[in-house]
């Protein structure tokens, strides 16, 4: 379904895509099946999207950006794609940010340029995200520091001592120096 008020110039559109209200898709982004793009979006050519993205409304994916499968964009998100923005001058080459597989960026957060998101990572609500994110964690505030870890689905897991984590089902992870991973 796309909405007869949306601007879409891109054949690139997986089946079973939603596109909202007064949205703009330029020629050579590539949108995924399943996806839902809210109302009021805007997506640049060199902009890649996985299946069943959803994107709420009022954001912007400019060049460079790859968001992966089941990437959940909250209202309002903000991406840069220039670390030296000037009028009229681009750079040659746009850094790549990557949002991994099944994270969720909260309403109002800004993406620096060049950031890598980690798979599952939680990206609470007005977040500046100034440097990468480890897949699984949970991070907030202004610059984004890490508060802890989240399972698959996005429950906080609770520290049980000994570098281990307990989740809601009594499932255990174990934190190393490259992150979490469920045992």
């Amino acid at each position: 379904m796309i909405h007869p008020s949306s601007d879409i110039q891109t054949e690139n559109i997986g089946q079973g895509t939603h596109i909202w209200q007064f949205c703009v898709i330029l020629p050579e982004a590539k949108i995924g099946e399943q996806c839902n793009i809210n109302a009021q979006v805007f997506i640049e050519n060199d902009v890649t999207l996985g299946d069943r993205v959803t994107v709420k409304s009022g954001v912007q994916l400019w060049d460079g950006i790859v968001i992966e499968d089941d990437v959940f964009i909250g209202p309002n998100v903000t991406f840069t794609n220039d670390k030296n923005p000037r009028s009229k001058q681009y750079p040659d080459t746009f850094p790549r940010t990557i949002i991994g597989n099944g994270a969720s960026v909260g309403a109002n957060s800004t993406i620096l340029p060049g950031i890598k998101i980690g798979s599952f990572s939680l990206i609470g609500a007005g977040s500046v995200v100034t440097k990468d994110v480890l897949p699984h964690a949970l991070v907030w505030g202004n610059p984004a520091i890490q508060r802890g870890w989240v399972n698959f689905i996005g429950e906080r897991l609770i520290y049980i001592g000994d570098m281990k984590w307990r989740d809601s089902s009594g499932g255990i992870w174990i934190e190393d120096n490259n992150g979490i991973s469920k045992q």
